[in-house]
């Protein structure tokens, strides 16, 4: 959508017009990605789960363990292992004892989220 709004460029080098990349529109709007939003979303619901009761039906089920027989090839991302990801990125040590504390868990999230540090652009 903001490749649309922002429309095409004049490009002098080339003497040609040209639409913009990713990463020009990320500058110039400096709005999150999707990427971005998505990871501390779900950072903080996984906080929101922690902090409940453990005979509390999503608690339960965000540790279960299905045996099931894997598929062929690469092993497909789990919830959990995204969630280590993000709190990898964000710098997750000592989250045990902060996502306990409501305002504790939030402090990185909105760090992660001012300086945009859960944005990984692929080169």
């Amino acid at each position: 959508m903001y490749r649309r709004i922002l429309g095409p460029v004049y490009d002098n080098e080339k003497g040609n017009w040209r639409i913009l990349t990713n990463k020009e529109i990320y500058a110039s709007v400096k709005k999150p990605t999707i990427t971005e939003t998505v990871r501390l979303n779900r950072l903080r619901w996984f906080g929101h789960v922690q902090r409940m009761e453990e005979s509390r039906i999503p608690k339960r089920v965000l540790y279960v363990n299905f045996v099931t027989t894997g598929l062929k090839g690469k092993p497909r991302n789990r919830w959990h292992n995204e969630v280590r990801e993000d709190r990898r990125i964000v710098g997750g040590e000592g989250w045990q004892e902060k996502v306990h504390n409501r305002e504790e868990w939030k402090k990185p999230l909105r760090t992660a989220r001012n300086r945009r540090v859960l944005h990984m652009p692929t080169e």
